[in-house]
């Protein structure tokens, strides 16, 4: 009995690839081999990345990351630059990479009040705004059918508070914009997962925000698959709880949960600043950029021990995540280096600006092997 328990058990660490092969070593050498089966990773490429100008960021996107997000190509202002103009050639370049390294492409962002080409802030008509919706929606997603796997539909639509943003899109039209977006994109995709997209959501009065949006959504007959969470987070902010709060409740809507927009900032925000509204920005000082040239190793060693406890997190709740997407590639590409106060120096991301992996990098990954061997040792028990 104890040889047959003894076969089980060798079976299972094969299984979970904890035993001493190449291909397992292989396997875990990356991010997107080390959650495979768990969730997709991905990264926010720039408009260089795409092009793959540095071989070397080229070469880090491709070993590390299975799911691409643009980090500002597909917005309006450059997509839709004029009304009767609409300009895909970096677009098109973003899928055609997407699709040779065989990843996840999720389209960024269709409705958003920000980044718009000048023209649509300048839309006061309701007929004319609902015009420009369906042409919008309709002839980006159209043209992507079948080649990108989601799309946010719209972006950041509420205030802190939940309430909806007065955007040019919500005064024009009222709060049926959002239905309207969301039944667009599904009539030009049928198939493809459609997102709602923004921050802070984890906190509770937006988090209700977003409950009441989805639910007025598909009461409405609009189709929605998925909440994006954005995670511009902080060291010891928002808590591990209300996260795993805002998991729950949003899994429970049916819908797939996304981690879209992942950093942690290490530095001090004004006025104790929480979101992410580009809109904003601050005076500079020396205080609010203690880290110019380097990032002390106790401040690494914290940021590895959040960046932990949060994967630990996803991992508990892998069943409902579908994916998780840093902002940015490595630190010196990251947009907190001038946000909220231009010029700074942060260190948000697994990699640094020399695309070399950061202590964050190795607590993560070794999260996995922990977990297996875990599993293994209550394996054992059991037999």
């Amino acid at each position: 009995m104890k040889l047959i328990n003894n076969s089980i058990l060798l079976g299972f660490l094969f299984t979970l690839g904890i035993c001493n092969s190449q291909n397992t070593k292989t396997a875990q050498a990356s991010l997107k081999n080390n959650f495979k089966g768990d969730f997709y990773i991905g990264t926010a490429i720039n408009a260089s990345q795409i092009e793959e100008k540095d071989t070397k960021a080229d070469a880090l996107i491709r070993k590390e990351f299975n799911s691409i997000t643009a980090e500002n190509i597909m917005k309006s202002m450059f997509v839709h630059p004029e009304k009767d103009r609409y300009d895909f050639a970096m677009t098109d370049k973003f899928v055609a990479y997407g699709e040779k390294n065989k990843m996840f492409i999720h389209g960024h962002t269709l409705i958003w009040h920000s980044q718009l080409a000048p023209w649509m802030a300048k839309i006061k008509d309701s007929t004319e705004m609902k015009a420009f919706m369906k042409d919008h929606i309709s002839t980006i997603v159209s043209k992507y059918k079948g080649r990108i796997n989601s799309w946010d539909v719209v972006n950041e639509a509420l205030n802190e508070d939940g309430t909806l943003r007065k955007s040019v899109f919500l005064n024009t039209l009222g709060e049926n914009y959002l239905i309207d977006a969301f039944k667009l994109a599904a009539q030009a995709d049928p198939n493809v997962d459609l997102y709602y997209n923004d921050y802070n959501i984890c906190e509770p009065k937006k988090r209700e925000g977003v409950i009441k949006l989805v639910e007025n959504i598909k009461t409405h007959g609009g189709k929605i698959d998925g909440v994006g969470i954005q995670g511009h987070w902080r060291l010891d902010s928002p808590s591990l709880e209300e996260i795993e709060k805002s998991i729950l409740a949003y899994s429970k809507l049916g819908l797939k949960v996304a981690f879209t927009e992942l950093d942690v900032t290490v530095l001090p925000n004004p006025w104790d600043l929480q979101g992410a509204d580009v809109n904003q920005n601050f005076e500079g000082s020396a205080e609010m950029n203690p880290y110019p040239k380097t990032l002390p190793d106790s401040i690494q060693t914290k940021l590895a021990e959040r960046y932990a406890s949060i994967f630990k997190l996803f991992l508990k709740h892998k069943d409902k995540i579908c994916r998780v997407t840093f902002w940015g590639v490595h630190d010196g590409q990251s947009w907190l280096n001038d946000w909220p106060i231009k010029g700074r120096t942060n260190y948000p991301l697994l990699f640094d600006s020399n695309l070399k992996p950061k202590k964050a990098y190795n607590s993560v990954m070794r999260l996995k092997e922990l977990q297996n061997k875990e599993l293994v040792k209550k394996h054992a028990l059991k037999n």
